[in-house]
């Protein structure tokens, strides 16, 4: 297993959603502490997120991060700089929105900037956050400050050619498997995280496009080498993270079959569990 010394100048990419988030809501000190800490000592720490760019909440910008891969891999950014830009295309997603219409299945569909949802996906999410708002309340947690920063808009506004990514939610046990079949080799589909009583949701992209497709475009643009990365994540769209990163690290609150293909598993999100991970890697002492 890779050991990480103090003395190599390492980049770590980190998921959001159960990685530096708890349920989207709430972000633990050490998580802050430590991508500071390890930004500080001359490591570099890029997101590398499901989300799209405008739908990353501003308390986890304001972490600061030295780049971004988000929607899974459509986009990248190296600070400022776009290097990476793949949307899925218009035929494609077009193809999607009729798929979803003729067998009611809720989506919203995300540009680089926006996110767009049928009517029931709307209605879906406002009835998500009211619970998870109403449950944190009851555990005396109640923290909104990582809450998605924009409403979603309707998808009849979307610009087709523009969307990277879809995901979906049904009331089907086996509409990934479904969609998988009727979609063919165009797109791959994965399951979702979404917390969801009964049903099934997912998320699903161009083939080819993944997390980790666009973190071996963002190392070359660097110069450095996979053995340089760690990827850390706690779900399916970060499988292809860990194959391409020199070191993967799996949540503690991750599935089992996901902390079964990392190298490591680290603690759970509040848990001091991307604080751990760093320390054990040796992203926390200054370099030699």
């Amino acid at each position: 297993m890779d050991t990480v010394t103090s003395s190599r100048r390492r980049i770590a990419f980190l998921d959001i959603d159960g990685t530096i988030t708890h349920e989207g809501a709430r972000i633990a000190d050490s998580t802050i502490a430590a991508i500071r800490r390890a930004r500080q000592v001359g490591h570099l720490v890029y997101l590398s997120t499901g989300r799209s760019a405008g739908d990353i909440a501003p308390s986890v910008r304001e972490i600061g991060f030295d780049g971004a891969v988000t929607s899974a891999g459509a986009y990248a950014t190296v600070r400022s700089e776009t290097v990476l830009a793949r949307p899925m295309g218009e035929h494609r997603t077009r193809r999607l929105v009729e798929y979803f219409s003729a067998h009611r299945i809720l989506y919203f569909l995300q540009s680089n900037a926006e996110v767009f949802a049928n009517a029931e996906m709307r209605r879906f999410i406002v009835g998500f956050r009211e619970e998870r708002r109403a449950r944190d309340r009851d555990g005396g947690s109640e923290d909104e400050t990582t809450a998605p920063p924009r409403d979603l808009l309707d998808v009849a506004d979307a610009d087709l050619a523009t969307i990277a990514r879809a995901v979906f939610v049904s009331t089907a046990d086996d509409t990934i498997e479904r969609l998988r079949a009727d979609l063919g080799d165009a797109f791959d589909v994965i399951p979702g995280s979404m917390p969801q009583q009964g049903g099934s949701n997912g998320e699903i992209g161009a083939a080819g496009v993944t997390k980790g497709s666009a973190i071996a475009v963002v190392l070359d643009h660097l110069g450095m080498d996979a053995s340089d990365a760690i990827g850390i994540g706690d779900s399916w769209n970060d499988v292809e993270m860990f194959q391409v990163c020199g070191v993967s690290v799996a949540m503690g609150n991750a599935d089992p079959e996901i902390r079964a293909l990392a190298d490591r598993v680290t603690t759970d999100v509040l848990d001091d569990g991307v604080w751990n991970a760093f320390d054990r890697l040796g992203l926390l002492t200054p370099r030699d």
